[in-house]
């Protein structure tokens, strides 16, 4: 980065810590801030003041908006940042920095998305669906839409990876899952790479990217968001904890496979050989052999 760059982001920054010391948001002028890494468009960055740290991100409005709501909604949930403030322009945000790290080796999956369920998931409240499904920023306008979206983006992820009968068992399975029951303000992007351990514990989730839905949702995406143990005892013990069930389960929880296997062949092509061993085992288990 050039130093006029530098000095471009500096400014910025120091406007921004300028406003925060002007509406309370902050105590005092940050000893230091730094540049952390993120996501492939939010900017975020860690403020040293005294001995609190916070996190400003920068956003589009369409991002922080939906991002600053569920955090808002949730605020009480000790697994999330506290919400301290959005700009009326919703192009930033401040908020508590969770501290921990990512890498979760040593950690049990049993355990952390049991902790995830009672902590997070089940706190989950009710929201009207008026304004659609799916995601915030751009809802369907049912579930049934919302998902057969995702699934046909996944297919042209997964191309030839699977065969035509997987593909329409697929497709099959999304128009059963109409929710009965009422809808859910969820995290939506609720995965290992959006947890934060401490002494191999889940401790935070961060960076929601929400969307109305049923909790099921975002168990399922947690549980395939990273390849270890991807068994059904596995997941059946975590369901347990879960106080909402759906009717139908085990069809989300192919649809959620399947999203999941377009993104780890688009991301992480070394982690399909798990998921394709899953993806035969959860068909055989769930009563969908495929066809020959």
């Amino acid at each position: 980065m050039s130093n006029g760059i530098i000095g471009v982001v500096n400014i910025k920054v120091q406007q921004v810590i300028s406003t925060l010391l002007s509406r309370n948001v902050i105590p005092a002028e940050p000893a230091s801030f730094k540049k952390l890494s993120g996501g492939t468009v939010s900017e975020l960055y860690l403020l040293h003041v005294n001995n609190l740290e916070f996190a400003l991100k920068f956003n589009e409005p369409d991002v922080t908006g939906p991002e600053a709501l569920f955090l808002n909604t949730y605020g009480m949930q000790r697994v999330l940042p506290k919400l301290l403030f959005v700009d009326p322009s919703q192009t930033y945000m401040v908020y508590s920095f969770m501290n921990g790290s990512t890498g979760h080796e040593g950690s049990r999956k049993k355990e952390v998305l049991k902790r995830l369920v009672e902590e997070l998931i089940n706190n989950y409240v009710k929201v009207a669906a008026d304004p659609g499904w799916g995601w915030l920023d751009s809802p369907s306008s049912s579930w049934q839409a919302f998902l057969r979206n995702e699934t046909s983006a996944a297919r042209r992820g997964i191309g030839s990876l699977l065969g035509e009968d997987d593909h329409r068992l697929i497709a099959d399975l999304v128009e059963k899952l109409e929710p009965a029951g009422a809808s859910y303000l969820l995290h939506g992007d609720c995965g290992y790479h959006n947890f934060i351990f401490d002494e191999k514990k889940l401790t935070g989730v961060i960076d929601p990217a929400p969307v109305i839905g049923v909790p099921l949702y975002d168990l399922v995406y947690a549980f395939f968001s990273e390849p270890e143990d991807l068994t059904k005892e596995t997941f059946d013990y975590v369901l347990h904890w879960l106080k909402e069930k759906p009717a139908e389960i085990y069809g989300q929880v192919l649809v959620g496979l399947y999203l999941r296997m377009a993104l780890c062949n688009r991301h992480h092509p070394e982690d399909l050989p798990a998921y394709m061993k899953a993806w035969s085992e959860w068909v055989a288990s769930t009563g969908n052999p495929k066809e020959d």
